[in-house]
C-alpha cells in the first residue's frame, strides 16, 4: 500500500495573498519543499494518523474536485486498513488578516495593538520610509469585526524649525482611566524624546500632544503592565553613545507623573533594547528582548520592578530585531520573535516570524511559525501581542514594511516542542 501512495503527489499549494502573504502553521517549516512532498507524508500527524480533508484545507488551501474526490477515497481506504480515527487537532489559528488594504503611505512599521471597552484597536508609523520627516502615527479601530481606514493622529510638525519624524507608538489601556498612546519624536533613536496623548472614547478621537519630562520616554517599543498595587511599568531603553541599555519608568497616577530606574545593564557587555515584561506570580517579574549579541536578553526582578538582578542572554537567537511576550491567563508565557540570525540573511534575519511558550520564562518550546518566506525583502518583524478577556491571543506585526498584519491565536491549542541548544525543531 505504501508505495502506490507514496507514488501521489500532494496538490499544489495556494496562492498566498497578494505580495506573497501567508501564514505557515508547524505543521511544515518549509512551504516550498512540501510542495513535493508524497501525499501520504503530507497527510500524517504526529501521532502517526491521517490529518482530515478539513485540516488539510486550512494547511494547504482548498484542493481541486478531482483531487478531493481522490484523496477521500485514499483517506477512507487508509482509515478501514488502519483502523486509525483518531479525531484531528484543532487548530491554533483563528484569523489571519491585513489591517488595511490600501492607505496613504509606502511604507509602515512598528505596530501596536490594544482592547478598549469598544473593542480592539491598532496604531503604527507610516510615511515614505522610516526615519523620512512625513512619517506620521497611524490609527485604525475594528468595528463590528472591520478595521477602519488608517488616521494620521500625531505627527512632528512644528518641532524646532524643521518637521521631524515619528516612531514607536505604544497603545496601553489601564484598568481604570483613558486609553494611553505614547510615541517618540526626533531625528534619530539616539536623539528622540517621549510624546503622549489620551483618548476618553476609545481611540476615536485623541487630546493634544504633550511631551514627556526630562529623562523619561515612554514604553519604547512594547506595552506597559499594571501591577497589582495599581502601578503602571513602562519597560523602555536608551541608544546612545553609552550603548545600547534597558530601564524601568513607574506611575503611581494612572500615567499623570513617572519615576525612573537607572539603567539595569552596562550597554556593552550585552546591548539590549526594547524590553517586555512577564509574570511569574506575587512580585516576581522578568523582561525579555532585543539585543546586538545574536540572542535574547532575560533579566529578572523580585520586588515588582524596583530593582533588578543581572541581565542574561538566553538561548534563543535574536537577528537585532524586536520582539514582544505576554503572560497568558493559564500562567504560560508566550513569546514572538524571529527565530533567525541577521548574518547571511536576505531580510536582515527577519524571517521567519515564531512563537514560543514556556512554563517558567526561562525554559521555551517551540509552537508555531506565524511566517516564512526568506525572499521577502523586507521580511515579518516588530510584533506586538495581547490577550483579550476571552482568552484569544492578538498579534499585530510588520509584513514586509508594505501592511500590517493581525493574526489571532487560541493559546489552549498551542502544543510546545522541545528546541534543542536553541535550534527550532524541523
Amino acid at each position: 500500500m505504501n508505495s502506490w501512495l507514496s507514488r501521489l503527489r500532494s496538490p499544489s499549494p495556494r496562492h498566498s495573498p497578494p505580495e506573497r502573504g501567508r501564514i505557515v502553521s508547524s505543521v511544515w517549516a518549509n512551504p516550498r519543499q512540501d510542495s513535493a512532498r508524497p501525499a501520504y507524508e503530507l497527510l500524517k500527524t504526529s501521532n502517526g494518523c491521517s490529518l482530515s480533508t478539513g485540516e488539510r484545507v486550512r494547511v494547504r488551501g482548498k484542493p481541486a474536485l478531482s483531487s478531493t474526490l481522490t484523496l477521500s477515497i485514499l483517506l477512507l481506504t487508509f482509515f478501514v486498513i488502519t483502523g486509525c480515527v483518531t479525531a484531528p487537532q484543532k487548530s491554533a489559528f483563528v484569523k489571519s488578516e491585513f489591517i488595511f488594504a490600501a492607505a496613504p503611505f509606502p511604507s509602515c512599521h512598528a505596530a501596536t495593538i490594544a482592547e478598549t471597552k469598544s473593542g480592539l484597536i491598532a496604531a503604527w508609523f507610516g510615511g515614505t520610509a522610516e526615519r523620512n520627516p512625513d512619517v506620521c502615527i497611524y490609527v485604525s479601530r475594528n468595528e463590528n469585526g472591520k478595521w477602519t481606514a488608517p488616521v494620521a493622529v500625531a505627527d512632528g510638525v512644528a518641532f524646532e524649525t524643521n518637521r521631524l519624524p515619528t516612531w514607536n507608538p505604544v497603545l496601553f489601556q489601564p484598568r481604570n482611566g483613558p486609553l494611553l498612546l505614547f510615541y517618540k519624536v526626533g531625528p534619530s533613536p539616539a536623539t528622540w524624546w517621549g510624546m503622549m496623548m489620551i483618548s476618553s472614547d476609545d481611540g476615536k478621537s485623541w487630546s493634544k500632544p504633550t511631551r514627556l519630562p526630562e529623562g523619561i520616554l515612554g514604553p519604547i517599543k512594547n506595552k506597559p503592565v499594571q501591577l497589582a498595587n495599581g502601578d503602571i511599568l513602562s519597560p523602555t531603553s536608551v541608544e546612545g553613545d553609552g550603548g545600547w541599555r534597558v530601564h524601568f519608568e513607574r506611575s503611581t497616577d494612572g500615567g499623570k507623573t513617572w519615576t525612573a530606574t537607572p539603567p539595569v545593564n552596562d550597554g556593552k557587555t550585552i546591548g539590549a533594547i526594547q524590553p517586555s515584561i512577564l509574570f511569574h506570580g506575587g512580585k516576581k517579574i522578568s523582561a525579555i528582548g532585543r539585543t546586538r549579541n545574536d540572542k535574547l536578553f532575560e533579566i529578572w526582578s523580585t520586588d515588582g520592578g524596583n530593582t533588578w538582578g543581572e541581565m542574561t542572554l538566553t538561548a534563543l537567537p535574536n537577528p537585532n530585531s524586536g520582539t514582544d511576550a505576554v503572560t497568558l491567563r493559564d500562567g504560560r508565557q508566550l513569546l514572538v520573535y524571529n527565530h533567525n540570525l541577521r548574518t547571511g540573511s536576505n531580510n536582515k534575519g527577519r524571517s521567519p516570524l515564531n512563537l514560543a511558550i514556556s512554563d517558567d520564562g526561562k525554559n521555551w518550546q517551540a509552537a508555531l511559525v506565524l511566517e516564512n518566506d526568506p525572499e521577502a525583502p523586507s521580511g515579518f518583524a516588530y510584533p506586538a501581542v495581547i490577550q483579550t478577556p476571552d482568552g484569544l491571543v492578538h498579534i499585530v506585526y510588520t509584513w514586509e514594511r508594505k501592511r500590517i498584519k493581525h493574526v489571532v491565536i487560541d493559546p489552549a491549542q498551542l502544543k510546545g516542542r522541545p528546541m534543542l541548544n536553541g535550534e527550532w525543531p524541523k
